[in-house]
């Protein structure tokens, strides 16, 4: 399990709430909820956390290196 360090936990916040964030298991959770309610979850891959809003992250996901603009 990708363990992110104290230092970098302490100035880390959740980019919807702004919220302190706090690491469970494999991802960061915000410690305020957002306006449905809920605690938003960040995962964390190779020790990098995501912190990109749900919305923000299904479109990263779907988008592939063929769909960005090239450079001329």
């Amino acid at each position: 399990m990708p363990k992110v360090s104290p230092e970098l936990l302490s100035i880390l916040r959740c980019p919807v709430t702004g919220s302190p964030l706090v690491q469970e298991g494999e991802e960061l959770v915000s410690t305020a909820e957002d306006t449905n309610g809920e605690k938003l979850r960040y995962s964390i891959e190779d020790g990098i956390p995501l912190l990109l809003p749900p919305e923000l992250l299904a479109a990263a996901n779907a988008a592939t290196s063929g769909q960005h603009d090239s450079k001329a």
